[in-house]
């Protein structure tokens, strides 16, 4: 066998092996191969072990996981004139992969025009202030506009994620000092508040030792009352133990340290004397005892 022949059948089995392995896809779980034959689909086919025919068959791979695109900033002019940058992620997965090859050239630069341009359509809608504040309105809406064009293409959009929002310069100097003046506000209410509760503290405190105090002297008088009151309890109840005799006695015994006093001159009315007769007779019961 000539080297000519060898190397035309080296060559014909080198194109067969070609347009075997290219009629041969393995098809992962997560992407689908849209067959067109002569320029017709088909099938979709996948995932798994596909079999195309040679130079007649095209597949076309579509990837089904969700994706996003990624939109740079956009200028956009509200409502109030002023200008912002704006940049945003968008959210998407195929549901229909025909739809996707047929219905759009190229899905991500279609997607991002609309998307721009609804962008500037829904901020020019409305003021700066709300532009800041209503990020997941915007993102909303966004979303509803795009999903509603892109449901013709097979392609779903999942989500829309503003990322930034640049207001003008001299906008950033203002929010910054309107921040400083209502941390500073905060701290002077905080201040206060901090202030009056200290004050609500000592005045209740103050309360609390003048009730105790109050306490404790109303408690102090009762016993006070109730001593006295003991003491002249057990003073009348000596009292009535006491006969004439012992009350003479002690009358005796006052007159005697009354005239202890060399100036002192003592005038006994006749009363006494009567008093004299109870008082004879216990000494005379006395010495008849002896």
């Amino acid at each position: 066998m000539d080297p000519l022949s060898v190397f035309l059948a080296f060559v014909v089995l080198i194109v067969f092996a070609s347009i075997i392995a290219s009629s041969i896809r393995i098809v992962p779980e997560y992407q689908r191969i849209v067959v067109l034959r002569l320029g017709r689909v088909v099938k979709v086919a996948g995932p798994g072990l596909v079999l195309l025919i040679p130079f007649i068959d095209r597949g076309i791979v579509v990837d089904l996981r969700e994706q996003y695109i990624e939109v740079t900033k956009q200028t956009c002019i509200t409502k109030d004139n002023a200008p912002v940058d704006i940049d945003f992620l968008i959210y998407f997965r195929v549901i229909d992969p025909t739809k996707s090859v047929v219905e759009v050239s190229d899905f991500r630069g279609a997607a991002i025009g609309i998307a721009t341009t609804t962008l500037r359509a829904v901020v020019g809608d409305i003021d700066l202030d709300q532009v800041l504040a209503k990020r997941e309105y915007i993102n909303e809406v966004l979303r509803e506009k795009l999903d509603e064009v892109t449901a013709r293409w097979g392609v779903k959009v999942t989500a829309v994620e503003i990322r930034e929002i640049i207001p003008p310069r001299e906008v950033q100097e203002a929010m910054i000092k309107q921040m400083s003046a209502e941390r500073n506000r905060r701290a002077m209410v905080t201040e206060a508040e901090g202030k009056r509760e200290a004050a609500i503290r000592v005045a209740q405190g103050e309360k609390e030792a003048l009730i105790l105090k109050a306490e404790g002297e109303k408690q102090a008088a009762i016993l006070k009352a109730e001593g006295q009151a003991l003491a002249l309890r057990y003073v009348d109840e000596e009292a009535r133990k006491l006969d004439s005799k012992t009350v003479l006695l002690q009358y005796f015994g006052a007159l005697e340290a009354i005239a202890s006093s060399p100036s002192t001159k003592i005038v006994l009315p006749m009363e006494l004397f009567k008093l004299l007769g109870p008082l004879q007779e216990y000494f005379a019961g006395k010495k008849e005892d002896k």
